[in-house]
Formats: C-alpha cells, sequence, structure tokens
C-alpha cells in the first residue's frame, strides 16, 4: 500500500457520475481523456451551440481530465507495485 492509495481511493468514490454525460459530450469528452492537448475552441463553441451552458462544460472538462489524471496515477502505482 502506499501513501496515496487512500487518495485515489476516495477521489474515485467522490467522482462516481449520478449520470452519465449527455452523448453530445461523447466525443468531446474522449478527447479530453486522451489527448486533450487536441481540443480547440471550436470543440468547445460546438458544445455551446448544442445549447450546453460554460459552465455545464466546464463541468464535465474537469470531470474527464481529473477522471484520466486518476487512471494515470493508478496506472503508474500499478507499475511501482
Amino acid at each position: 500500500m502506499t501513501r496515496y492509495d487512500q487518495l485515489v481511493t476516495r477521489l474515485r468514490a467522490a467522482a462516481q457520475p449520478e449520470r452519465p454525460a449527455p452523448p453530445a459530450f461523447g466525443p468531446y469528452l474522449e478527447r479530453v481523456r486522451c489527448r486533450a492537448y487536441s481540443t480547440t475552441d471550436a470543440d468547445v463553441q460546438s458544445l455551446k451551440d448544442a445549447g450546453f451552458t460554460e459552465d455545464e462544460i466546464f463541468e464535465q472538462t474537469v470531470s474527464a481530465a481529473v477522471a484520466a489524471g486518476l487512471e494515470r496515477l493508478d496506472a503508474g502505482l500499478g507499475t511501482l507495485r
């Protein structure tokens, strides 16, 4: 057990979604999760044009980024074990 195991467990439990993201977010969130460096203003604008607010887009973006970070942390810690 590493010093981060408890933190990872708590963050993972807190990050469990109560409901899935709207389908329109699918491609955008996949991009954020796998290749965040390639997201553009046009990606965000297309979500705004679909009727989502900046707050909704921000919340989904942060959730996807945190989840991706936790996945990478977990993989790295697994390698060290």
